[in-house]
C-alpha cells in the first residue's frame, strides 16, 4: 500500500465562508475522516493557518536565513492537508474527490516517493 498525500487548496481571495459554512465543513470533514479511519486509509490530517503565518528558513552563505511570511505569494496556498494509504492511484483518487466535497475545496492528489 502507497501513501497519497491529499492538499487541500485554498484561495487566498475571495469571501470566506460564513460561520454557519465553517460549521458544515467541519461536520462534513469530520464524516469523511471517520470514513477514513473506517476503511484503514486515515493516517493523518490537519488544517493550516494561512500563509502570513510562516516562517521561511532558507540557507544562506553558511547560516541559515530566517524571514517572515510565505516563500511564494500566489492566488492559492496550502489550506490542510490529508495523509491516506491506497492501494493505488485510482483509490487515492476515490478518496480526493470525497475530501472534495467535504472540503467545498479543490484537493490535489500527490503520491509519496517509495513504498510505504
Amino acid at each position: 500500500m502507497k501513501y497519497y498525500l491529499l492538499s487541500v487548496v485554498q484561495p487566498s481571495e475571495g469571501e470566506p465562508p460564513s460561520a454557519e459554512g465553517l460549521a458544515e465543513i467541519s461536520r462534513n470533514l469530520e464524516t469523511f475522516h471517520q470514513e477514513l479511519r473506517e476503511a484503514g486509509a486515515w493516517v493523518f490530517a490537519g488544517g493550516l493557518h494561512g500563509p502570513e503565518t510562516a516562517t521561511v528558513l532558507r540557507p544562506e552563505g553558511g547560516d541559515v536565513l530566517i524571514t517572515d511570511g510565505p516563500y511564494a505569494e500566489g492566488k492559492e496556498y496550502l489550506g490542510g492537508i490529508c495523509l491516506i494509504k491506497a492501494p493505488d492511484l485510482d483509490a487515492a483518487l476515490r478518496w480526493g474527490r470525497r475530501a472534495t466535497w467535504a472540503t467545498t475545496l479543490p484537493v490535489e492528489v500527490r503520491p509519496f516517493m517509495g513504498e510505504a
